[in-house]
């Protein structure tokens, strides 16, 4: 993937059982590690990570399938249990610890299944519209991620079309002044073809919606240890987000009584390009009053 304007920062690489994983390291301190979801890339944190790096260590990862990572082809790679181990195995090569998650759709599961397993690498947790639980069987999730979910029509709508990247991703943005061409080149840009859209497709089909479901055993063992993560929780919550609706946050709060709750009024579903400064503002608020 050729270098995207706006996004001046160069990634360093870390293989994993022979998949080149791509990450951006900026500043020094104690880590913050953001955590990116689906379609997107490092780029959603583009305005995050200057001033983050000012006093911290700031680490950016691509999940594989994601960004400057490779995309292998092999569907049945791009289960939970493997993006896990990858941010693992780059974590503990990184030696991250006292680390803080700030994490967003596919990140939370991701981060958490970390989290849980290495608990005392983290320091403190940011959860911005997220989830980390078994859906109950028979639950019907958004529309649009029901269709990709079907075989057949997923291919053709996100691989073929690209509409996760074409459709989802701007309606997931409630300021539209904010979906530009630049913004939309930039996320684009690492998904050019067919195959390079196989790990988009891979997540909307890993929802884990009953226990029958083949990443059902990595989420239920996520969702066990969740409570047992003692640390400081800031939940920062787009309340125009249709596919993680406002009644998420009792599901957190009951889990992390303790949580700080900053709702956002304004902000859809990827709410780090509705409201990226206010989102930096909390974090660092956040980092200060929990050294």
């Amino acid at each position: 993937m050729t270098r995207v304007p706006g996004f001046p920062f160069r990634s360093k690489f870390h293989v994993v059982d022979g998949v080149r994983l791509a990450y951006v390291e900026q500043g020094k301190g104690e880590p913050v590690v953001l955590l990116h979801g689906n379609p997107t890339w490092g780029y959603l944190y583009r305005k995050f990570i200057p001033p983050l790096a000012k006093r911290s260590r700031v680490i950016v990862p691509d999940h594989m399938g994601f960004g400057c990572s490779d995309k292998p082809l092999d569907p049945s790679l791009y289960r939970l249990a493997r993006h896990i181990a990858n941010l693992e195995s780059l974590l503990l090569r990184l030696d991250v610890r006292n680390a803080t998650l700030v994490m967003q759709d596919w990140g939370g599961p991701i981060g958490l299944g970390v989290a849980t397993r290495n608990p005392d690498r983290v320091k403190r947790l940011v959860i911005l519209n997220t989830w980390a639980w078994v859906i109950p069987a028979g639950t019907r999730v958004h529309p649009l991620l029901e269709q990709f979910r079907t075989p057949g029509l997923g291919e053709a709508l996100v691989q073929g079309l690209n509409l996760f990247v074409e459709g989802f991703l701007p309606a997931g943005i409630a300021k539209k002044e904010r979906v530009t061409q630049a913004l939309m080149r930039a996320y684009r840009d690492p998904f050019p073809d067919w195959n390079s859209r196989v790990g988009i497709l891979a997540f909307p089909r890993d929802i884990v919606v009953g226990d029958d479901h083949p990443s059902a055993r990595a989420m239920s063992e996520i969702q066990q240890k969740l409570p047992t993560l003692e640390v400081p929780v800031l939940l920062i919550w787009a309340m125009k987000d249709h596919a993680f609706p406002k009644g998420m946050i009792e599901l957190w709060q009951k889990i992390y009584p303790h949580a700080e709750l900053r709702t956002l009024a304004d902000a859809g579903h990827y709410l780090q390009e509705d409201e990226p400064e206010v989102i930096v503002g909390l974090i660092q608020d956040f980092l200060q009053r929990h050294p």
